[in-house]
């Protein structure tokens, strides 16, 4: 009995890894870099269509060239990508359709789209998760927050990120850095 439990185990196992490595074969990988480092992080096209073509054509216009980390909130998340260094809010395109719903949940290392009350006010900022966040998924509070991509690599940046000093700075009461951390660039990482 052991040994077809066992059995079963490693051939879930194997399915597991060959879904994982057939799925979103066709996923873009973007290059997030930081004045702490460099982060690199898998676009799940195949689940979240919506939010990352619209994340893409941010990317594509050079939008989030010099935006900074705005908010970051030590074991929770590090959110960016709507003001310049100088805390202006940059104009974005409308907000997009919240795909909360596709089934990814907001765990460590995943990036979701920022939005206000509003289901479906989501426009350029993102997020990266710095544990797993349950609260924030579909159906637990409310209409949850859409996952769209996972960091692949640069979690030791996330963490430096998230541990930098915060509190009151431009027009944010709390929970933002005093050393301002510039998203430098983000591109699409062009396959070998």
């Amino acid at each position: 009995m052991k040994k077809l439990l066992w059995m079963a185990l490693m051939l879930s196992l194997c399915a597991g890894t060959a879904l994982a490595q057939d799925t979103g074969k066709d996923n873009p990988t973007v290059v997030i870099k930081t004045s702490k480092g460099v982060i690199e992080a898998v676009l799940f096209k195949d689940k979240a269509p919506l939010a990352v073509d619209n994340f893409l054509k941010y990317v594509d216009a050079g939008f989030y060239n010099g935006t900074i980390f705005h908010r970051v909130i030590w074991g929770f998340m590090i959110q960016g990508g709507g003001f310049d260094r100088y805390f202006i809010q940059k104009p974005t395109r409308p907000p997009i359709k919240n795909e909360a719903a596709n089934g990814l949940k907001n765990d460590r290392g995943t990036l979701a789209m920022a939005r206000t009350s509003a289901v479906d006010s989501a426009t350029a900022q993102f997020f990266i998760n710095l544990r797993d966040n349950a609260a924030l998924n579909h159906g637990a509070r409310d209409y949850g927050y859409a996952v769209f991509g996972k960091v692949t690599q640069g979690m030791d940046v996330v963490d430096a990120i998230a541990s930098v000093k915060t509190g009151r700075q431009g027009p944010f009461s709390s929970d933002c850095p005093l050393d301002t951390v510039i998203i430098e660039s983000i591109r699409v990482k062009q396959a070998k």
